[in-house]
């Protein structure tokens, strides 16, 4: 501690460095006393500290692919330039709060970095809590933009939208299609029943699958989407998918078609609502579209609805559920022939292009090894065997 004397007016000053634990800011003055006055001290005083300010700092990349990482890097000094070391949060955006995203220790640089792999565009920031010694700091927001790893599908000019939106798909799990297939949970059946499945259908439980699989969306991201099949008939419609996702043919949407609840003149899942949404689906024990009373091959779980907004389908009344596509194709997500690489494709493995243009997104997987088609299927009711079933 400093030594020093005082003045004529018995008074002295000393200057002291002030500690940054304010345990250790208490300080006395003792009087060592001389040939007239004895010596004396005074009580603990504590010293009072003014924090300093902080600038923190966030800075990383404004954009990261989907699925892949970036680091940002934290940077905390004083006002005066000084590095701060310590805890750190790293806050991320969820909502209208901010959530901690993970802690980090400022190194005696005070610099600290965390590698992140948002899935979604995602705003981040930095705060450091208050200190005896130090204000509290919180960093400007940064921005990341999340991109997709694909290309996103470039439709014509005048293409309309879907009249019915759905949200985003889930984002893909794992590597490539990562296709599974199960027997159907619990809790799936009881959405299905009274929906897609109901008393009377042709088929129960047991002789359907659940698949999920990942796919290359129109957005350019990877998704996860599902969908309900025939046992015997699954694994086709998973292969071709899985190739589909290989060459990057993308698909715009796969609820399972029970999401769209119950239509009355249907007697199924609403498919009018899930091909005005554009999505791909399989088991729907319903009525054919546009024919009351015979029942739909999608009964059995062997047909396939692909893109249904891009490739219509054509019923007494007119073409469903767009007919602004008619006569129109896509090289990735519409067809008008049997050479398009969606219907090639589909067709090694085994699901045909039963109706052509006709109903261009059905497709039909073999039942009991015969031909998928029409007059060969022993499982379709007679008015099946010369129209359109859709």
């Amino acid at each position: 501690m400093p030594v020093t004397a005082t003045d004529e007016s018995g008074a002295a000053t000393a200057q002291v460095e002030a500690a940054r634990a304010p345990k250790d800011n208490r300080v006395r003055a003792t009087y060592d006393g001389d040939e007239t006055h004895e010596g004396s001290s005074t009580g603990l005083v504590r010293l009072a500290l003014r924090r300093r300010n902080a600038d923190v700092r966030l800075r990383g990349p404004g954009s990261v692919v989907d699925e892949q990482s970036v680091v940002l890097r934290v940077r905390v000094t004083t006002g005066a330039g000084d590095p701060v070391e310590g805890p750190v949060q790293l806050l991320r955006r969820a909502g209208r709060r901010w959530v901690e995203e993970r802690a980090l220790r400022l190194d005696e640089r005070g610099r600290a970095d965390a590698e992140v792999a948002p899935r979604v565009d995602t705003r981040y920031r930095a705060r450091l809590a208050q200190r005896p010694w130090l204000a509290r700091g919180t960093s400007t927001v940064h921005r990341l933009d999340n991109r997709p790893p694909g290309t996103p599908v470039r439709l014509p000019a005048g293409a309309p939208s879907p009249r019915r939106s759905l949200p985003a798909q889930a984002r893909a799990v794992g590597e490539g299609p990562n296709a599974e297939v199960s027997r159907i949970p619990g809790g799936v059946w009881k959405q299905m029943t009274g929906r897609s499945w109901h008393a009377g259908c042709p088929v129960g439980r047991d002789s359907l699958r659940l698949l999920r699989i990942n796919y290359w969306g129109y957005d350019g991201y990877r998704h996860r989407g599902e969908l309900v099949a025939h046992a015997d008939a699954v694994g086709r419609m998973s292969r071709a998918l899985s190739g589909m996702y290989a060459r990057e043919l993308p698909i715009r949407s796969m609820y399972r078609v029970d999401r769209f609840g119950w239509s009355k003149r249907l007697q199924g899942a609403d498919d009018h609502a899930s091909m005005a949404a554009g999505n791909t689906s399989a088991f729907n024990c319903r009525q054919v579209v546009g024919r009351p009373g015979v029942r739909s091959p999608h009964s059995w779980g062997r047909s396939l609805d692909l893109n249904p907004w891009e490739n219509p389908y054509r019923t007494s009344g007119g073409w469903l559920p767009t007919g602004w596509w008619v006569g129109r194709d896509h090289p990735e997500v519409a067809w008008r022939s049997g050479s398009h690489a969606v219907v090639a494709l589909l067709r090694t493995h085994t699901l045909r292009w039963t109706y052509g243009t006709a109903d261009a997104h059905h497709f039909d997987a073999r039942a009991a090894g015969r031909t998928a088609g029409r007059g060969d299927r022993p499982d379709l009711p007679p008015e099946c065997d010369h129209v359109v079933c859709h």
